[in-house]
């Protein structure tokens, strides 16, 4: 996979350590062990399945997040990518794609009671998740990535890669397709994006909405804050938000 060159694992991701300060768990994929966490208030309650950015470990979020996501009764588990905080391996774009599910599965939440969310280079994963099982409860994406290749031009060329613009455009189709992915998932999405993010623009956000077959889809561009900011800078409706699309889930 062209996706899986050194080059493109060297350039666009930022791994580092650390490990979470609560409810880890180990999660078994093929050539890995990622270290992920997980807190449970309710067995048989939605669960929160959180796919975070890139320079972004879970320790960054639990137990902080974690505890707000219980407040509004959720479950939570937060997903680790492979060479990130305590995991092993390292990173790899296009085989990270198929730990999606087995991160689901160590969750032990059944599909419908799992919200995705997934947090810019963790929205790549959350809507694979929402391709591989399209019954899930609902999908967050927030500062998400509507075509990964751009995202990957602006750090690699195809010649640093050994293959031609039409390869690369190519596999980036077969694998990353998101508008293919989108047109197929039907439950309640929610798209939350910094109007003033300069590093994945709200175009991003404005496509992924377009393309998302959901009943119920909300695409919330909010004033404050950028890319990194975000959520700090608009966390009042950043959570509300949040609330109101799990209000509607719940019925």
């Amino acid at each position: 996979m062209l996706f899986d060159h050194p080059i493109i694992s060297q350039r666009y991701f930022f791994p580092r350590a650390g490990r979470p300060s609560r409810g880890e768990v180990e999660v078994e994929v093929e050539g890995a062990t990622l270290c992920c966490a997980q807190h449970i208030v309710d067995p048989d309650g939605l669960t929160l399945l959180h796919f975070h950015g890139n320079g972004e470990i879970v320790a960054d979020y639990v137990p902080w997040l974690m505890d707000v996501f219980a407040k509004m009764g959720l479950n939570t588990f937060f997903a680790e990518y492979r060479g990130y905080g305590g995991s092993s391996g390292e990173p790899l774009m296009a085989t990270m794609l198929e730990d999606v599910v087995p991160v689901l599965d160590a969750s032990g939440s059944p599909p419908e009671k799992t919200i995705v969310m997934g947090r810019s280079v963790g929205s790549i994963y959350a809507i694979e998740l929402a391709h591989r099982r399209p019954g899930i409860g609902g999908l967050i994406l927030e500062s998400g990535i509507a075509d990964p290749l751009e995202r990957i031009l602006l750090r690699a060329r195809p010649e640093d890669l050994g293959t031609t613009s039409a390869e690369l455009s190519q596999e980036a189709r077969m694998i990353f397709d998101h508008q293919l992915k989108l047109r197929a998932f039907i439950s309640p999405m929610l798209l939350l994006h910094a109007r003033g993010d300069d590093l994945v623009s709200p175009s991003h956000a404005e496509r992924n909405h377009t393309w998302a077959a959901s009943k119920h889809k909300k695409l919330v561009l909010l004033e404050n804050g950028d890319h990194n900011s975000i959520m700090g800078l608009n966390q009042r409706r950043y959570f509300e938000e949040i609330a109101a699309l799990v209000d509607v889930i719940r019925g």
